[in-house]
C-alpha cells in the first residue's frame, strides 16, 4: 500500500512506457503482468474454478486475489497446484457485500492495475491480449469489455447483450460484469466502490469516472457471463428489474454530474 486507502505501487503510465515494449504478443509479459485480478466470490458461488482455468495463460506474473466471505476452500489449493497461478494467488476473507469485497481486493493489491472479474464469467486468450493492448494505449482509463452471455440461460439474453453494448457505447454506462480494469491511481481518485449502495456499486463507480473526467475505453473483445439468473428468475422479470434500477440510479447520477459542472 502507498498513499490513501487503496494500493498503488507505481502509476500505470510509468509501467506502460517501461514494460510493454517488445512484449505485445505475450500477455504474461506485458502490462497484464502488472495486474491484480480481483474476483469476489459469494457464499454459494460454484463457477469460479472455470475462470481460474481461463486465467492460467497468464502464468506466474499476474497477481490473483480471490475475495470470499468464508474460510479458504480446500478445493482452491488443489486447483492452484494444478495451474501456473499458484505462486501468485491469494485468498482474502472479507465482510459479505460485493462492494466491500471489491474494495478489500484493492486494499490487498500489490500491483499498479486492478482487474475486476465476476466469478461466473469466462475469459478467452483473445480477451487477455486485447486488454493488454488497451492498457498500453490508455493506462489512465477505465477499461471494459463487450458483454456476451453463456448458454446457461434463455436465448433472449442475446438481446440483453445487445442492450449492454448500446448502453456502454452510446450512454457511457458499462457494468461490472463487463470486466472493469483500471489503475490503482485512478481507482483511488474515484474513491473505490460505494459500500453504502444497496445495488449498482459498479454503476456508481462509472458515474464517478464521468464526474472526474476519467475516460472510458472499450476493450476490443468480449467476455462471457452466466445467464443463470435469467433462467432462475425469468427473463422478462429480471430484465425489467435491472432496467428499472439502472435508469433510476442513472437519473440521480446524471443530476449529480450536471450539478458538479454548474457549481
Amino acid at each position: 500500500m502507498s498513499n490513501g486507502k487503496f494500493a498503488v505501487s507505481q502509476t500505470g503510465t510509468q509501467h506502460a512506457a517501461a514494460i510493454t515494449r517488445g512484449h505485445a504478443g505475450d500477455p504474461s509479459r506485458g502490462l497484464l503482468s502488472q495486474v491484480s485480478i480481483i474476483i469476489p466470490i459469494g457464499p454459494d458461488e460454484q463457477a469460479w474454478p472455470l475462470l481460474l482455468h481461463d486465467l492460467a495463460e497468464l502464468g506466474n506474473e499476474a497477481e490473483l486475489l480471490i475475495v470470499g466471505t468464508r474460510e479458504r476452500p480446500e478445493e482452491l489449493d488443489k486447483l492452484l497446484a494444478a495451474s501456473s497461478l499458484g505462486r501468485r494467488a491469494r485468498w482474502i476473507s472479507a465482510t459479505a457485500g460485493r462492494a466491500r469485497q471489491l474494495n478489500a481486493g484493492a486494499e490487498q493489491s500489490a500491483r499498479p492495475f486492478l482487474w475486476y472479474l465476476h466469478a461466473d464469467c469466462r475469459v478467452t486468450p483473445d480477451a487477455l491480449h486485447a486488454l493488454d493492448r488497451s492498457l498500453a494505449l490508455h493506462p489512465n482509463a477505465l477499461h471494459y469489455f463487450d458483454l456476451q452471455f453463456q448458454d446457461d440461460g434463455p436465448r433472449l439474453t442475446r438481446l440483453n447483450a445487445l442492450g449492454a453494448r448500446i448502453r456502454s457505447r452510446w450512454f457511457g454506462m458499462p457494468f461490472g460484469d463487463q470486466g472493469f480494469c483500471l489503475s490503482g491511481d485512478v481507482f483511488q481518485r474515484l474513491g473505490g466502490f460505494d459500500e453504502a449502495a444497496r445495488f449498482g456499486e459498479d454503476h456508481l463507480l462509472v458515474w464517478a469516472a464521468h464526474r472526474l473526467g476519467v475516460p472510458l475505453r472499450r476493450v476490443d473483445a468480449a467476455i462471457a457471463t452466466s445467464a443463470r439468473k435469467y433462467r432462475e428468475n425469468g427473463w422478462l422479470a429480471t430484465t425489467l428489474v435491472h432496467g428499472w434500477r439502472t435508469w433510476r440510479q442513472a437519473a440521480a447520477a446524471i443530476a449529480k454530474l450536471l450539478w458538479s459542472r454548474i457549481k
